[in-house]
């Protein structure tokens, strides 16, 4: 019952420093979150994996949670 909760609980994540100068790895990361240019969000399912992509470019991206009316 808990998985089914957390599944439809949403995060925006938005890039807020470029990935120039940064490993291909975290660039291509921020590209698979949906992140396009600096100051670009996404709405995107809080999920482990999207969490585990987040942490690996935490220091790219600034995470909220989503509004509930959403």
């Amino acid at each position: 019952m808990a998985k089914k909760a957390r599944a439809s609980r949403k995060v925006t994540v938005t890039l807020v420093k470029s990935p120039i100068g940064y490993n291909k790895r975290q660039a291509d990361v921020v590209r698979g979150l949906g992140l396009r240019r600096l100051g670009h969000s996404v709405e995107l399912t809080d999920a482990p994996s999207v969490r585990g992509m987040v942490h690996k470019v935490r220091h790219l991206v600034r995470i909220e949670e989503a509004e509930a009316g959403r």
